[in-house]
């Protein structure tokens, strides 16, 4: 299996097959600390190859530099299906409402399917 997209963005959709995107960024400024940012979304897009049509468990855990969690891990099962082609994709969009920053630093969201680390992005968080 192969991440061809995880990123954070203002909205995102995934409507029969196909994925919108809008507005994808990596930084978030905030004015004082703590803080809360409204709105994020994150998109995932996971390429399978033919052997791994299965059933598949994931999770993205959140930590900063400190090792602490920012929120609970989101996770859930992927379903991969063919539909007669060699491979077979899946989206996993998620909209995280009033996410609360203590500071600014890095908050690591990382990957994990079927409980093996998959790939990690950094969001980070700056004072302006």
């Amino acid at each position: 299996m192969k991440t061809e997209i995880f990123t954070f963005c203002d909205f995102a959709q995934e409507n029969g097959g196909k994925l919108t995107i809008v507005g994808t960024f990596d930084t978030i400024i905030a004015r004082n600390f703590p803080c809360v940012h409204p709105q994020l979304s994150v998109v995932i897009r996971l390429r399978f190859d033919l052997w791994e049509f299965a059933n598949h468990r994931f999770r993205i855990e959140t930590r900063d530099l400190d090792g602490e969690m920012s929120m609970d891990a989101i996770g859930g099962a992927i379903e991969v299906k063919g539909v007669g082609n060699a491979t077979a994709v899946s989206h996993l969009v998620f909209s995280i409402s009033n996410l609360q920053f203590k500071s600014n630093g890095v908050v690591n969201f990382t990957l994990y399917v079927d409980e093996k680390e998959l790939t990690s992005i950094p969001l980070y968080i700056r004072k302006g």
